[in-house]
């Protein structure tokens, strides 16, 4: 009996040990650089996995949505652990930001990347950029019946027959550059004839998915889940084509994935130069030849070829520091769509 509460006591503190160094690793004492990581895991990898190559900074990295990241930054303020933050969207980036959280990011970095793909506050930067797009099924749409405008999604003759996710920050983001380009009346508008007229999906890949089903005639998405699944089996892309809106039209939003360095970080350094590598010619590479399907928007790294090239998108000038987050879950909901 006496060996076996031997044994006992050496497992308890065997795990009260491993949960020890657990907290401790989770405290930001490491000597690895901290990233909130809301972009994609597979694409964060990459850049990580070069600039430790490059520099031998190593690096750890906590996944997330870009609205929970960034709430989280903003509820930890200028204790929070995180060196680096980084999005798949524009709008959690605002939110830091006016929280007042991140750092001015080193003139070396902001000279790689085009005003057009950055705020001008010079406190985060654009690293990738996404195209919204209008996937339609081409057995159930020819190209002259498609819409012209995202705005025109919002007309009886559209009801049951268009997709989208609401839920998902991408298409919130897509709404936050409505918001800006059209208003507040046009945009409630528009999403309460998106309650009564689409049909509702979890995320971008279930919307491509009806689509290429025939469920609906098209959905709202970004370009890259359908360049993705054509690249590969187009299992969930088969049935389909892609509409660009172009002109203008908030249909034709370009939203930029960002980046930018905490103002709390103790490793002030590191951070500065982690970001300024993604945006520089070596980190946006990884763009241009993987597999993210994103785009390029430093460093004059031209798109995956596969692409269209971005300056033929034609896409509305959206100051990215101003998408309201907030403001656009307060209208959603209203609507019934969250």
């Amino acid at each position: 009996m006496r060996s076996r509460w031997r044994r006992i006591a050496a497992v308890l503190s065997t795990l009260a040990l491993a949960a020890g160094v657990t907290a401790c690793s989770d405290s930001g004492e490491s000597d690895e650089l901290l990233i909130y990581n809301a972009q994609h895991e597979s694409l964060t990898k990459e850049w990580i996995d070069a600039f430790t190559e490059e520099t031998g900074i190593k690096v750890t990295y906590r996944q997330g949505g870009d609205t929970e990241l960034g709430n989280q930054l903003v509820a930890e303020g200028k204790a929070s652990p995180a060196d680096v933050f980084l999005t798949e969207n524009s709008p959690a980036m605002a939110a830091v930001e006016r929280a007042g959280l991140f750092a001015e990011l080193a003139p070396e970095t902001l000279d790689q990347v085009p005003p057009q793909y950055r705020p001008p506050t010079g406190n985060w930067t654009g690293v990738a950029a996404r195209s919204t797009v209008f996937v339609y099924n081409t057995s159930r749409l020819q190209p002259d019946q498609l819409p012209k405008s995202l705005l025109d999604l919002q007309q009886p003759e559209w009801k049951g027959r268009w997709g989208a996710p609401p839920t998902k920050a991408d298409f919130q983001a897509i709404v936050s550059a409505l918001l800006e380009l059209k208003g507040e009346p046009a945009t409630a508008q528009w999403l309460a004839a998106m309650k009564a007229n689409a049909k509702l999906y979890s995320d971008n890949i279930a919307t491509l998915k009806a689509v290429n089903a025939g469920e609906v005639d098209g959905g709202v998405i970004y370009h890259y889940y359908w360049f993705r699944d054509q690249a590969k089996t187009k299992e969930m892309s088969g049935n389909t084509a892609l509409h660009y809106f172009k002109n203008e039209d908030p249909g034709a939003f370009v939203s930029l994935s960002g980046g930018g360095v905490l103002a709390s970080t103790d490793r002030m350094d590191q951070a500065q130069q982690f970001v300024r590598f993604i945006t520089g010619k070596a980190g946006q590479e990884v763009l241009e030849k993987g597999t993210s399907f994103e785009y390029p928007v430093a460093s004059g790294v031209p798109a995956n070829p596969a692409l269209p090239p971005l300056d033929t998108l034609q896409a509305p000038n959206v100051d990215p520091s101003n998408l309201d987050a907030q403001k656009v879950t307060d209208l959603m909901t209203k609507a019934g769509l969250l």
